[in-house]
């Protein structure tokens, strides 16, 4: 039963990666499209740890950890230029 939770899950989460990548190519204004692309980290992240649990494996964890620290600050640096139009001060 747990194998079949997994696949639901894995297309689940592919679908909202799709829709996700829908709203960074069609976003009206830029802060949407940060948000689809800081979503899309999230997903990436859920998505990995999902792999990890069906690999039966502690690796995809910290490439999880790994991900989720750079699309932190990736998007504070975005969001930073934004307002700023600089990232160093």
């Amino acid at each position: 039963m747990l194998e079949t939770v997994i696949l639901i899950v894995f297309a689940m989460i592919g679908l909202s990666l799709l829709l996700n990548l829908w709203r960074l190519v069609v976003g009206p204004s830029i802060p949407d499209r940060i948000l689809a692309l800081d979503t899309m980290y999230i997903n990436s992240i859920a998505l990995i740890i999902l792999y990890g649990m069906n690999m039966g494996t502690g690796l995809y964890f910290e490439a999880a950890l790994l991900i989720a620290m750079l699309g932190f600050v990736s998007t504070v640096a975005v969001c930073k230029y934004l307002l700023r139009g600089d990232i160093i001060e």
